[in-house]
């Protein structure tokens, strides 16, 4: 059985993963592929920070400061994971087995769900340890 906090991160993880996913296809109205996958990569960080303190992390005993910080370098690894199997998917993979209808969103959600575990055991260790 799964702890109840990792629940309540996956739960906060899947409302910030939705804000990401959702905000990057508006963006992606404007905007080129990759920025777009970076902006939304940050609507989804500021709602995942809030919610992962508040409900998965609230026994923290870390700064306010240092959770911040931990939080931002656990998450520039986790972009960096999302965006390099977002982009290897969307432009390489997909469209050598003939997928084209879909790619760039399929290949997204993809890569959004890619660094769920790192990002994890980052948050615990790192961002709100206790």
């Amino acid at each position: 059985m799964i702890s109840k906090r990792f629940f309540m991160f996956i739960v906060s993880g899947g409302i910030a993963a939705a804000a990401n996913f959702c905000s990057r296809i508006l963006f992606s109205q404007w905007l080129p592929y990759s920025l777009a996958i970076v902006l939304g990569f940050m609507v989804g960080l500021v709602v995942a920070f809030v919610l992962m303190r508040q409900l998965a992390f609230k026994d923290t005993s870390n700064a306010a400061h240092s959770q911040v910080m931990w939080f931002l370098v656990v998450n520039a690894i986790a972009l960096l994971q999302t965006f390099c199997v977002s982009l290897l998917l969307a432009r390489w993979l997909l469209p050598l087995l003939g997928v084209t209808r879909g790619a760039e969103t399929i290949a997204h959600a993809i890569g959004v769900a890619t660094p769920v575990l790192t990002s994890y055991i980052g948050h615990k260790r790192l961002s709100f340890r206790s």
